[in-house]
């Protein structure tokens, strides 16, 4: 079934989870390249998982990195990266624009550059002053709602469950839904039937 919006499943470590994300056709994986974060994979990491992730494009997902960190994540097979912190336009335009998944983190309102439209897409997520995402909690949606009507490629991230994201697709008409904790037993572990459940959501949107 063509799904009317992309699928990304973000921090996944480990080979088994990256098996049943292909199963279920998701369109995005995405691996944390930040030490901080309780899903971080390591580079030797990585590589297993990037062999194993063919036919998928593969995101690294990184809080302020240095451009070399980029450059090697691209030489491994990264197709995408996901800039999670401060990074600002000129560091995105020296990586690629069309590379790049620039990650806004939403309190209560936000302003987007109209320059942003030029990277691969924005993607939303909720603040919190604690983590730079995978916070599992959701924000305003017509935040984003108002994005997507001005244009801009939108990754929808933050709380998004298999219980809620149907409603999601249905008011933001997002580009694509983004979802980490919403699947998982514990940070980095994916379960299964959520993740099962979380595409039937997006494939079948509620019509209320």
């Amino acid at each position: 079934m063509e799904r009317s919006v992309k699928v990304k499943f973000c921090g996944i470590k480990r080979e088994e989870d990256i098996k049943k994300a292909l199963e279920l056709k998701v369109d995005y994986v995405g691996f944390i390249l930040y030490p901080k974060s309780p899903r971080f994979v390591g580079w030797e990491r990585l590589v297993g998982l990037l062999e194993l992730a063919q036919g998928v494009k593969r995101v690294g997902v990184f809080v302020n990195p240095t451009f070399e960190e980029i450059e090697k994540a691209f030489e491994l097979g990264i197709d995408l990266v996901q800039l999670h912190g401060e990074e600002d336009f000129e560091f995105a335009k020296r990586v690629g624009l069309e590379r790049v998944i620039k990650a806004f983190r939403v309190k209560d309102q936000i302003h987007v550059e109209e320059a942003w439209k030029q990277a691969y897409a924005i993607l939303l997520d909720t603040y919190s002053d604690k983590a730079y995402g995978g916070t599992g909690k959701s924000f305003d949606w017509s935040i984003a709602q108002a994005l997507v009507e001005e244009g801009f490629k939108v990754f929808l991230s933050g709380g998004l469950n298999p219980k809620n994201v149907s409603l999601a697709v249905q008011q933001v008409k997002p580009y694509a839904v983004d979802v980490s904790s919403g699947i998982e037993k514990e940070p980095g572990v994916k379960d299964h039937k959520k993740m099962e459940e979380f595409i039937h959501a997006v494939e079948n949107p509620c019509k209320d």
